[in-house]
């Protein structure tokens, strides 16, 4: 009888639902992509943020946690696998410096508290996922030196990144409901 009980409070099963599901789209956003060098565009920055908008910066920071995990582990959920090779080797390649920044970006963007205003909540998804490209670039330094970084870990994103901002800002009021968890 007190088993029946337990199951009663599904909040925990919802949650873990929740992270795995954000998993799957998360992986499947990043297989969406425009093959650029080293690191190939994908939809994974928006994807990362619209986590942290609907999730929150509990549930998001744990979600994109538990898809670097299963990356790391050798699922194929990052852009470039398996063709590029899988797991802790993928890992700590090129793109490594940018899915550190996921975790940083899901926080802020589920850190941040958003309102009505459309500026306010644009200036803070770009806040956020600034910091996936200032971890990378970081990063791709190391492959690419200090002369070439900015021009090919970032600069032919910015318009991309900028547009995924903007939508993601005009759906931000509808998006914040889901944050009931």
């Amino acid at each position: 009888m007190e088993l029946i009980k337990n199951f009663k409070d599904t909040s925990v099963f919802k949650k873990i639902f929740l992270a795995i599901v954000a998993t799957i789209i998360l992986a499947v956003s990043s297989k969406i992509k425009i093959p650029f060098y080293p690191v190939p565009m994908t939809m994974q920055t928006f994807v990362v943020l619209l986590i942290g908008v609907t999730l929150g910066w509990k549930l998001g920071l744990f979600s994109v946690s538990l898809y670097l995990f299963e990356g790391i582990l050798g699922l194929p959920v990052f852009a470039g696998t398996p063709e590029k090779g899988v797991g802790i080797v993928y890992f700590f390649g090129p793109t490594m410096g940018y899915l550190v920044g996921f975790l940083v970006a899901v926080f802020l963007s589920g850190y941040f508290s958003f309102k009505d205003s459309f500026v306010l909540n644009f200036l803070k998804l770009i806040i956020s996922v600034s910091s996936i490209y200032l971890f990378g670039i970081l990063w791709l330094i190391k492959f690419t030196g200090w002369e070439n970084v900015f021009v090919v870990g970032a600069q032919p994103f910015l318009l991309a990144e900028v547009f995924k901002v903007l939508i993601l800002a005009i759906l931000v009021p509808k998006l914040i409901k889901f944050r009931k968890f």
